[in-house]
């Protein structure tokens, strides 16, 4: 059944506008009396028909509401070293599939890629897009977000009361002596291509950060996160 997010909304009825309008009308081609979901994007589903159209806006009535049941019961926030060329695309698209929350880009000593104010503005507004579409596509019950890249001292701050995890290719603690079935919040920090710094190693364990490790083998900036976070869902039990 086709899925979008709206705006909430009171009532039993709303209209769907924009670019969703324009989808459902001119390329779906779906007509009144056809159902589809949408979702607040704060946990709320609705079961919905068409009741009519009106060039690219979409009449719907809801038929059913309920709590969504695709989050994850752990608020996982992805704190990644940038990372060159277009790795974060898929990193975005992924991670948000796997149920992370946030996905925040990270300047890091080892980063290569270094963009200004006005690059680094369009690359997360085509992130969030990416975000979007990987949000409606994995049924996601909540809209995750993209932040602008910060600094690794930015990161540290704002991951407040979170457990924080460094996934640290020099080795550390098995994930599964690390993560707990009733964690809510985890912080994990992936480095870019060139590895975390020995002293940001060392700033984020003085900060709290646990180190932990993936395994034997070196993995990729890119296949890292999606590796961490799968792990997590099944250590939280959000695989079952």
């Amino acid at each position: 059944m086709p899925r979008f997010f709206v705006p909430p909304f009171t009532g039993e009825e709303t209209v769907i506008i924009g670019e969703d309008g324009r989808h459902i009308a001119r390329s779906l081609r779906m007509k009144p009396g056809e159902p589809l979901t949408l979702c607040d994007g704060e946990g709320t589903d609705y079961h919905c028909e068409i009741t009519g159209f009106s060039g690219d806006e979409v009449w719907v009535r809801v038929l059913e509401r309920h709590a969504s049941q695709t989050e994850p019961s752990v608020r996982v926030t992805v704190y990644q070293g940038l990372p060159k060329g277009d790795k974060m695309d898929a990193i975005v698209q992924k991670a948000v599939e796997l149920g992370a929350a946030e996905i925040v880009p990270v300047m890091m000593r080892r980063c290569v890629s270094r963009p200004d104010e006005k690059s680094a503005s369009k690359k997360t507004a085509r992130w969030q897009k990416i975000c979007d579409e990987a949000a409606k596509q994995s049924g996601r019950g909540r809209l995750p977000v993209v932040l602008p890249p910060v600094t690794l001292e930015q990161a540290i701050s704002r991951s407040g009361d979170s457990r924080m995890i460094l996934f640290y290719e020099g080795g550390g603690q098995p994930l599964p002596e690390i993560v707990l079935p009733e964690d809510k919040a985890i912080s994990i920090f992936i480095g870019p291509e060139g590895g975390v710094d020995a002293s940001e190693v060392q700033l984020l364990q003085q900060a709290g950060a646990q180190t932990a490790t993936l395994g034997p083998r070196i993995l990729r900036t890119e296949t890292a996160p999606l590796a961490a976070l799968t792990a997590i869902m099944l250590l939280t039990g959000n695989l079952n």
